[in-house]
Protein backbone atom coordinates (compact mmCIF):
# COMPACT_ATOMS: atom_id res chain seq x y z
CA UNK A 1 0.00 0.00 0.00
CA UNK A 2 2.82 2.39 0.94
CA UNK A 3 4.70 1.44 -2.22
CA UNK A 4 1.63 2.18 -4.32
CA UNK A 5 1.22 5.54 -2.62
CA UNK A 6 4.85 6.45 -3.27
CA UNK A 7 4.54 5.52 -6.94
CA UNK A 8 1.63 7.94 -7.27
CA UNK A 9 3.36 10.63 -5.25
CA UNK A 10 6.62 10.75 -7.25
CA UNK A 11 5.15 12.12 -10.52
CA UNK A 12 3.09 14.69 -8.61
CA UNK A 13 6.20 15.96 -6.82
CA UNK A 14 8.04 16.13 -10.16
CA UNK A 15 5.25 18.19 -11.71
CA UNK A 16 5.10 20.60 -8.76
CA UNK A 17 8.89 21.03 -8.75
CA UNK A 18 8.94 21.71 -12.49
CA UNK A 19 6.17 24.30 -12.27
CA UNK A 20 7.86 25.88 -9.26
CA UNK A 21 11.14 26.29 -11.12
CA UNK A 22 9.40 27.83 -14.11
CA UNK A 23 7.43 30.25 -11.96
CA UNK A 24 10.37 31.22 -9.79
CA UNK A 25 12.75 32.32 -12.51
CA UNK A 26 10.84 35.29 -13.92
CA UNK A 27 11.03 38.97 -12.89
CA UNK A 28 8.67 41.68 -14.08
CA UNK A 29 11.17 44.30 -15.22
CA UNK A 30 12.61 44.80 -18.70
CA UNK A 31 14.02 41.49 -19.90
CA UNK A 32 12.04 39.47 -17.37
CA UNK A 33 15.18 38.63 -15.39
CA UNK A 34 16.46 36.41 -18.20
CA UNK A 35 19.60 36.58 -20.36
CA UNK A 36 18.49 37.23 -23.93
CA UNK A 37 19.71 38.79 -27.18
CA UNK A 38 22.80 38.67 -29.37
CA UNK A 39 26.39 39.97 -29.15
CA UNK A 40 27.60 39.31 -32.68
CA UNK A 41 30.33 36.68 -32.86
CA UNK A 42 30.71 36.91 -29.07
CA UNK A 43 27.14 35.81 -28.35
CA UNK A 44 28.33 32.56 -26.79
CA UNK A 45 31.45 34.01 -25.14
CA UNK A 46 31.08 35.55 -21.66
CA UNK A 47 32.11 39.20 -21.33
CA UNK A 48 35.19 39.90 -19.19
CA UNK A 49 34.77 40.38 -15.44
CA UNK A 50 34.41 43.90 -14.10
CA UNK A 51 34.15 45.43 -10.64
CA UNK A 52 30.42 45.87 -11.12
CA UNK A 53 29.79 42.36 -12.48
CA UNK A 54 32.53 39.80 -11.67
CA UNK A 55 30.51 37.10 -13.46
CA UNK A 56 27.73 37.20 -16.03
CA UNK A 57 25.26 34.49 -17.00
CA UNK A 58 25.42 33.18 -20.59
CA UNK A 59 22.70 34.13 -23.03
CA UNK A 60 19.99 31.47 -22.89
CA UNK A 61 17.78 32.86 -25.64
CA UNK A 62 19.16 34.25 -28.88
CA UNK A 63 18.44 34.22 -32.60
CA UNK A 64 22.18 33.71 -33.15
CA UNK A 65 23.10 30.07 -33.69
CA UNK A 66 26.40 28.66 -32.39
CA UNK A 67 28.83 27.52 -35.07
CA UNK A 68 29.98 23.89 -34.92
CA UNK A 69 28.81 23.09 -31.39
CA UNK A 70 31.16 20.67 -29.66
CA UNK A 71 34.14 21.69 -31.81
CA UNK A 72 34.86 25.36 -31.03
CA UNK A 73 33.89 25.39 -27.36
CA UNK A 74 31.70 22.57 -26.05
CA UNK A 75 31.24 24.25 -22.69
CA UNK A 76 29.65 27.33 -24.27
CA UNK A 77 27.56 25.50 -26.84
CA UNK A 78 23.93 24.99 -25.82
CA UNK A 79 24.11 21.42 -27.09
CA UNK A 80 21.35 19.30 -28.50
CA UNK A 81 18.87 19.68 -25.65
CA UNK A 82 20.12 23.20 -24.85
CA UNK A 83 18.93 24.65 -28.17
CA UNK A 84 15.41 25.49 -29.21
CA UNK A 85 14.88 22.20 -31.05
CA UNK A 86 16.05 20.13 -28.09
CA UNK A 87 14.02 22.12 -25.57
CA UNK A 88 10.95 21.76 -27.76
CA UNK A 89 11.48 18.02 -28.03
CA UNK A 90 12.00 17.62 -24.30
CA UNK A 91 9.03 19.88 -23.60
CA UNK A 92 6.87 17.73 -25.85
CA UNK A 93 7.66 14.61 -23.87
CA UNK A 94 7.10 16.43 -20.58
CA UNK A 95 3.80 17.83 -21.84
CA UNK A 96 2.65 14.39 -22.93
CA UNK A 97 3.52 13.03 -19.50
CA UNK A 98 1.67 15.84 -17.72
CA UNK A 99 -1.42 15.30 -19.84
CA UNK A 100 -1.32 11.60 -19.08
CA UNK A 101 -1.03 12.34 -15.37
CA UNK A 102 -3.88 14.86 -15.38
CA UNK A 103 -6.23 12.55 -17.26
CA UNK A 104 -5.49 9.59 -15.04
CA UNK A 105 -3.19 7.56 -17.30
CA UNK A 106 -0.04 7.96 -15.24
CA UNK A 107 2.99 10.08 -16.01
CA UNK A 108 3.89 8.07 -19.12
CA UNK A 109 0.35 7.28 -20.20
CA UNK A 110 0.13 10.22 -22.55
CA UNK A 111 2.92 8.97 -24.79
CA UNK A 112 0.61 7.00 -27.01
CA UNK A 113 0.87 3.29 -26.36
CA UNK A 114 4.26 3.07 -24.62
CA UNK A 115 3.08 2.14 -21.15
CA UNK A 116 6.42 1.04 -19.80
CA UNK A 117 9.58 3.01 -19.03
CA UNK A 118 11.45 0.74 -21.47
CA UNK A 119 9.09 1.80 -24.22
CA UNK A 120 9.64 5.43 -23.31
CA UNK A 121 13.42 5.01 -23.49
CA UNK A 122 13.18 3.38 -26.91
CA UNK A 123 10.93 6.11 -28.23
CA UNK A 124 13.11 8.93 -26.91
CA UNK A 125 16.26 7.21 -28.19
CA UNK A 126 14.85 6.89 -31.71
CA UNK A 127 13.81 10.54 -31.87
CA UNK A 128 17.16 11.69 -30.43
CA UNK A 129 19.10 9.72 -33.06
CA UNK A 130 17.03 11.20 -35.88
CA UNK A 131 17.23 14.67 -34.35
CA UNK A 132 21.00 14.52 -33.91
CA UNK A 133 21.43 13.47 -37.53
CA UNK A 134 19.30 16.38 -38.80
CA UNK A 135 21.03 18.79 -36.40
CA UNK A 136 24.52 17.77 -37.54
CA UNK A 137 23.50 18.14 -41.19
CA UNK A 138 22.21 21.65 -40.52
CA UNK A 139 25.28 22.68 -38.53
CA UNK A 140 27.64 21.73 -41.36
CA UNK A 141 26.13 24.56 -43.37
CA UNK A 142 26.86 27.20 -40.69
CA UNK A 143 30.07 29.32 -40.86
CA UNK A 144 32.60 29.02 -38.08
CA UNK A 145 33.23 31.97 -35.78
CA UNK A 146 36.45 33.90 -36.24
CA UNK A 147 38.93 33.94 -33.38
CA UNK A 148 42.31 35.22 -32.35
CA UNK A 149 41.64 38.97 -32.69
CA UNK A 150 43.73 41.66 -31.01
CA UNK A 151 43.52 42.49 -27.35
CA UNK A 152 41.08 45.22 -26.34
CA UNK A 153 42.92 47.78 -24.28
CA UNK A 154 41.56 49.21 -21.04
CA UNK A 155 39.31 52.17 -21.75
CA UNK A 156 40.64 54.28 -18.88
CA UNK A 157 38.68 56.54 -16.76
CA UNK A 158 35.63 58.21 -15.48
CA UNK A 159 35.62 56.60 -12.05
CA UNK A 160 32.57 54.75 -10.78
CA UNK A 161 30.52 55.40 -7.73
CA UNK A 162 27.05 56.39 -6.50
CA UNK A 163 25.23 58.66 -8.91
CA UNK A 164 22.64 61.38 -8.47
CA UNK A 165 20.25 60.41 -11.23
CA UNK A 166 21.09 59.17 -14.71
CA UNK A 167 24.33 60.48 -16.13
CA UNK A 168 26.81 60.28 -13.28
CA UNK A 169 27.45 56.64 -12.42
CA UNK A 170 29.37 55.00 -15.22
CA UNK A 171 32.98 53.99 -14.81
CA UNK A 172 35.34 51.94 -16.96
CA UNK A 173 37.08 48.61 -16.65
CA UNK A 174 37.70 45.23 -18.22
CA UNK A 175 39.79 43.82 -21.03
CA UNK A 176 39.08 41.33 -23.79
CA UNK A 177 41.84 39.08 -25.05
CA UNK A 178 41.98 36.81 -28.04
CA UNK A 179 38.47 37.64 -29.28
CA UNK A 180 37.10 38.27 -32.75
CA UNK A 181 36.73 41.88 -33.88
CA UNK A 182 38.74 45.10 -33.76
CA UNK A 183 38.87 47.21 -30.56
CA UNK A 184 36.65 50.29 -30.36
CA UNK A 185 37.24 53.48 -28.38
CA UNK A 186 34.23 54.38 -26.25
CA UNK A 187 33.90 58.12 -25.60
CA UNK A 188 32.26 60.24 -22.94
CA UNK A 189 29.24 60.82 -25.18
CA UNK A 190 28.86 57.06 -25.68
CA UNK A 191 28.64 56.52 -21.93
CA UNK A 192 26.03 59.24 -21.73
CA UNK A 193 24.06 57.42 -24.45
CA UNK A 194 24.23 54.13 -22.51
CA UNK A 195 22.84 55.78 -19.38
CA UNK A 196 20.07 57.51 -21.29
CA UNK A 197 19.09 54.24 -22.93
CA UNK A 198 18.94 52.50 -19.55
CA UNK A 199 16.34 54.99 -18.37
CA UNK A 200 14.47 55.46 -21.65
CA UNK A 201 14.07 51.73 -22.31
CA UNK A 202 12.76 51.12 -18.78
CA UNK A 203 10.31 54.01 -19.17
CA UNK A 204 9.09 52.88 -22.61
CA UNK A 205 8.57 49.34 -21.31
CA UNK A 206 6.64 50.65 -18.30
CA UNK A 207 4.44 52.75 -20.60
CA UNK A 208 4.00 49.78 -22.98
CA UNK A 209 5.19 52.10 -25.75
CA UNK A 210 6.23 49.76 -28.57
CA UNK A 211 7.12 52.68 -30.83
CA UNK A 212 9.63 54.08 -28.34
CA UNK A 213 11.08 50.64 -27.70
CA UNK A 214 11.52 50.09 -31.45
CA UNK A 215 13.81 53.11 -31.69
CA UNK A 216 15.98 51.98 -28.76
CA UNK A 217 16.42 48.22 -29.21
CA UNK A 218 17.15 45.68 -31.92
CA UNK A 219 14.25 43.85 -33.61
CA UNK A 220 15.22 40.73 -31.66
CA UNK A 221 14.98 42.46 -28.28
CA UNK A 222 11.76 44.17 -29.38
CA UNK A 223 10.24 40.74 -30.03
CA UNK A 224 11.14 39.58 -26.51
CA UNK A 225 9.77 42.74 -24.87
CA UNK A 226 6.58 42.56 -26.96
CA UNK A 227 6.10 38.96 -25.88
CA UNK A 228 6.43 39.94 -22.21
CA UNK A 229 3.98 42.84 -22.61
CA UNK A 230 1.52 40.53 -24.35
CA UNK A 231 1.77 38.03 -21.51
CA UNK A 232 1.10 40.82 -19.00
CA UNK A 233 -1.97 41.91 -20.95
CA UNK A 234 -3.32 38.36 -21.08
CA UNK A 235 -2.93 38.12 -17.28
CA UNK A 236 -4.67 41.45 -16.77
CA UNK A 237 -1.63 43.12 -15.19
CA UNK A 238 0.74 45.94 -16.07
CA UNK A 239 4.38 46.40 -15.05
CA UNK A 240 5.22 49.87 -13.74
CA UNK A 241 8.90 50.84 -13.47
CA UNK A 242 9.96 54.16 -11.96
CA UNK A 243 12.86 56.04 -10.37
CA UNK A 244 15.57 54.36 -12.47
CA UNK A 245 18.96 55.53 -11.21
CA UNK A 246 22.39 54.28 -12.24
CA UNK A 247 24.63 53.56 -9.26
CA UNK A 248 27.75 52.08 -10.83
CA UNK A 249 28.93 50.87 -14.23
CA UNK A 250 31.95 49.40 -15.96
CA UNK A 251 32.81 48.83 -19.60
CA UNK A 252 33.46 45.10 -20.08
CA UNK A 253 34.46 45.18 -23.76
CA UNK A 254 33.93 47.14 -26.98
CA UNK A 255 34.70 45.89 -30.48
CA UNK A 256 33.89 46.22 -34.16
CA UNK A 257 32.78 43.53 -36.61
CA UNK A 258 32.69 44.83 -40.17
CA UNK A 259 30.58 47.99 -40.11
CA UNK A 260 28.95 47.22 -36.72
CA UNK A 261 30.24 48.30 -33.32
CA UNK A 262 29.41 46.61 -30.01
CA UNK A 263 29.88 47.60 -26.38
CA UNK A 264 29.01 45.51 -23.31
CA UNK A 265 28.54 47.50 -20.11
CA UNK A 266 27.95 46.09 -16.61
CA UNK A 267 25.50 48.33 -14.73
CA UNK A 268 24.20 48.35 -11.19
CA UNK A 269 21.08 50.48 -10.93
CA UNK A 270 18.16 51.17 -8.62
CA UNK A 271 14.50 51.16 -9.65
CA UNK A 272 10.99 50.69 -8.34
CA UNK A 273 9.42 47.64 -9.98
CA UNK A 274 5.72 46.95 -9.45
CA UNK A 275 3.16 44.71 -11.15
CA UNK A 276 -0.38 46.10 -10.85
CA UNK A 277 -3.84 44.83 -11.68
CA UNK A 278 -4.94 46.68 -14.83
CA UNK A 279 -8.46 47.30 -13.60
CA UNK A 280 -8.12 48.09 -9.92
CA UNK A 281 -4.50 49.20 -9.71
CA UNK A 282 -3.96 46.73 -6.87
CA UNK A 283 -0.35 45.68 -6.25
CA UNK A 284 0.06 42.11 -7.52
CA UNK A 285 3.82 41.72 -7.30
CA UNK A 286 6.90 43.80 -6.55
CA UNK A 287 7.16 46.59 -4.02
CA UNK A 288 6.96 50.34 -3.57
CA UNK A 289 10.47 50.18 -2.11
CA UNK A 290 13.41 50.65 -4.49
CA UNK A 291 15.49 47.60 -5.38
CA UNK A 292 18.97 47.24 -6.85
CA UNK A 293 19.70 45.22 -9.99
CA UNK A 294 23.01 44.37 -11.67
CA UNK A 295 22.96 43.38 -15.34
CA UNK A 296 25.27 43.48 -18.37
CA UNK A 297 23.74 45.33 -21.31
CA UNK A 298 25.22 45.04 -24.79
CA UNK A 299 24.66 47.91 -27.22
CA UNK A 300 25.33 47.92 -30.95
CA UNK A 301 25.34 50.49 -33.75
CA UNK A 302 26.25 50.86 -37.38
CA UNK A 303 29.36 52.99 -37.71
CA UNK A 304 28.29 56.59 -37.12
CA UNK A 305 24.76 55.56 -36.10
CA UNK A 306 22.86 55.49 -32.82
CA UNK A 307 23.40 52.89 -30.10
CA UNK A 308 20.57 50.39 -29.53
CA UNK A 309 20.21 47.58 -26.99
CA UNK A 310 21.03 44.14 -28.41
CA UNK A 311 21.33 41.91 -25.29
CA UNK A 312 20.72 41.77 -21.53
CA UNK A 313 22.58 39.31 -19.30
CA UNK A 314 21.98 38.58 -15.64
CA UNK A 315 24.78 38.44 -13.08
Amino acid sequence: MIRSFLRKLVPVVAVVATLGMLAGTADARVGGGFSTGSRGSRTFSPPPSTRTAPSVAPLNRSVTQPARPGLNNPAQSPGFFGGGFGRGLLGGFLGAGLLGLLFGHGLFGGLGGFASILGLILQVGLVVLIGRFLWSMWQRRQPAFASGGPTLRDAGGMGSGPGNGLGSGLGFGGNSTGMAGQPVDVTQSDYGAFERLLGEIQTAYSNEDIGALRSHVTPEMLSYFSEQLSENASRGVVNRIADVRLLQGDLAEAWREGGTEYATVAMRFALTDRTLDRTSGRLVDGSEAPQEVTEAWTFMRAAGGQWVLSAIQQT
